[in-house]
């Protein structure tokens, strides 16, 4: 069984919890061909929503302890047993290093950042554009409902917070199996914070590939033990991050942006239930990473058709809300949300 433990470095590049092959230069060729000929609804017809955030519902915590406001991707707010988590902020047009080309967001983010309320952990699990945007974080650094925030990531990633404008004493970066606990004074709340391994890569650039952390993350409530997988492909060490960590009342998992050629750093919706077997398939999966960006060949919506399919098939109970709607998460209540199915 591999052992969770510290990440480890060659020379100046993080490497990856088990040997994983990356799509080199060398596929370029065959890749754009693939993407040439693609046929594949890879972006809506029609475009989605559009949502819109309640915000009067933050008033009020949520009953069980639990409420979730998927913002689109990988990016939510989570209220969490009286903590409020900000989870991978993108609310920028693309996810892109410039503003006029690059993935651009299917449906604009249903909460306005000056309607959040205050947030507790400001969470960054990686570098990448869509899942750190440099314009959400400049207005984020900004806000008073963030001025007590703690803002948690991976190693070497708080250069860019700090470079966004995040005060350097609010930052906490974690290494793999580190822990970080953040207090709200006003409620007595806490939450554990834990990084653990990914099976993924990190760079905002050409030439800075692996030289910032990417991490997973288990957050732990008084009352409620949340896994928030971030970008990973599969690999042995999700049983050992059940066994260790779990069992997790909600496991959010990355389902879109998959294709076989890269399924060692993505592991798509069938990767999604083999991860959520190998934890332990305890509790709700809420399928994450998906339906905001084109950032893959398939088609925008197949793949929570596929995991909705292979969840029929299996008896997981999947969660899965509509965006921009303050949901909260019942115990062993499963939640499927149609708002993704066409509508002519």
């Amino acid at each position: 069984m591999t052992t969770l433990r510290p990440a480890v470095k060659s020379g100046r590049q993080f490497q990856n919890p088990v040997d994983t092959k990356m799509a080199g230069f060398a596929l370029l060729p065959k890749i754009l061909k693939l993407y040439v000929k693609n046929k594949e609804e890879r972006f809506p017809r029609q475009a989605p929503g559009p949502f819109r955030t309640d915000a009067r519902a933050y008033d009020h915590a949520p009953a069980s302890g639990l409420r979730v406001t998927w913002i689109g991707h990988s990016g939510m707010l989570m209220e969490i047993d009286g903590m409020n988590v900000l989870v991978d902020p993108v609310w920028d047009k693309r996810a892109s290093p410039v503003s006029w080309i690059g993935p651009k967001r299917f449906f604009d983010a249903p909460l306005p950042l000056e309607k959040l309320p205050g947030i507790d952990v400001v969470l960054v699990s990686h570098d990448h554009y869509d899942h750190l945007g440099k314009q959400t974080v400049r207005k984020l650094a900004r806000l008073q409902s963030l001025s007590g925030a703690r803002w948690v990531t991976s190693l070497c990633v708080g250069k860019y917070l700090r470079g966004f404008g995040v005060n350097k004493v609010k930052i906490v970066e974690l290494d793999w199996t580190e822990s970080f606990t953040v207090s709200n004074q006003n409620n007595s709340a806490k939450l554990d914070i834990t990084a653990l391994p990914a099976r993924h890569f990190s760079g905002r650039g050409l030439f800075d590939r692996f030289a910032t952390l990417w991490s997973s993350f288990v957050l732990k409530g008084n009352r409620h033990n949340i896994y928030f997988g971030a970008d990973s492909g599969l690999w042995e060490g999700f049983a050992e991050i059940g066994k260790q960590y779990g069992p997790f009342d909600l496991t959010m998992l990355e389902i879109g942006a998959f294709n076989e050629l890269w399924k060692s750093i993505h592991m798509g919706p069938d990767g999604a239930v083999d991860a959520f077997k190998l934890m332990g398939a305890t509790g709700l999966l809420m399928p994450i990473h998906w339906g905001l960006f084109n950032l893959a060949l398939h088609a925008w919506r197949q793949p929570i058709e596929r995991i909705t399919e292979l969840a029929d098939r299996t008896g997981i109970k999947l969660w899965s809300p509509t965006p921009g709607t303050p949901t909260e998460v019942i115990a062993g209540q499963e939640f499927r949300s149609d708002w993704w199915r066409s509508k002519s």
